[in-house]
This record gives structure tokens, sequence and C-alpha cells, in this order.
């Protein structure tokens, strides 16, 4: 079982688009009962909130329901139980080792490093470029699942 944590500042733009990016990528490619995934928090701001309207109309009109998600915080004991921490920026990922306490096993990365490109998602919030979000996390997720199956 792989096991992967998507993780940005809020845990209702970035991180569960690519949580249910995943799933859907590996769902497809019928490897479902080969994974876990999900996302979570560096922020306690949006705690118990559900997905993003951007972000469930975005994924909607791909096909993929967001249903039941909430959000959730990033714990210490995450660095543990997964064998893939990604974060969506520079900031989430300083945030992602001070909460986790760093990264002795080299599991934390930049979702896009697997798309082989040190740029940052671009938080939606801000932006509200719902579309180019979820370009740049197709393209990661992507990458992320050619990588763990060339391995």
């Amino acid at each position: 079982m792989i096991k992967i944590l998507f993780v940005c500042h809020g845990n209702i733009c970035r991180s569960p688009m690519a949580e249910f990016v995943m799933k859907d990528m590996v769902k497809r490619a019928g490897l479902e009962n080969n994974f876990y995934i999900a996302s979570a928090a560096t922020s306690t701001e949006e705690i118990g909130n559900p997905v993003h309207r951007g972000t469930r109309e975005k994924l909607k009109s791909v096909g993929i329901s967001t249903s039941g998600k909430q959000a959730v915080q990033l714990k210490r004991q995450d660095y543990d139980k997964y064998d893939y921490l990604i974060g969506m920026d520079n900031w989430n990922i300083r945030n992602m080792l001070r909460i986790l306490g760093g990264d002795p096993e080299k599991k934390v990365f930049k979702l896009l490093e697997f798309a082989g490109s040190s740029a940052e998602v671009a938080d939606p919030w801000y932006t509200g470029d719902f579309e180019s979000t979820y370009r740049d996390v197709v393209r990661g997720c992507q990458g992320l699942l050619n990588r763990i199956q060339e391995r």
C-alpha cells in the first residue's frame, strides 16, 4: 500500500484537488487498492470546512466528486503514516517540516517536482484561477504516478 498525503495551507483548494485528482488517476489505472490518498492543512484556519466551491466546481466539470471531504490539519505522526508528503509551494514545505519535525527519510516533496519543475502550484484562493491550478495539479499527480509505477 502506497500512502500519499497532499498538503496546502488550508486544505480546501489545492491539496484536496490533488487528493481527488490522484484518487481518480489511480482508479482509472486499476490501482486504487494499492493506494491510500488523503490531504491536510498546515494551518488551523479552515479545519472542518468543506472543499472550496471553486475546487468543487472545477473537479465536478471533469467528473470528480469531493463529497464528504472536510479540512484537517497535518500532524507530526503523519510522517510515519505516509510514504509521500507533498506540499504545493515553498511556504507549505517550510510549515510541513516545522510540524513534522524535519524530514530524515526524505518523504517531503513539492508537487511539481514530479513534473520536472521547481515551480509552485499557485493558490487559487488568491488568484481565483482554479483552471491553472488544476492543470498544474494534474501534471504533478501524473508525474508522481509515473514515478511510483517505474519503481
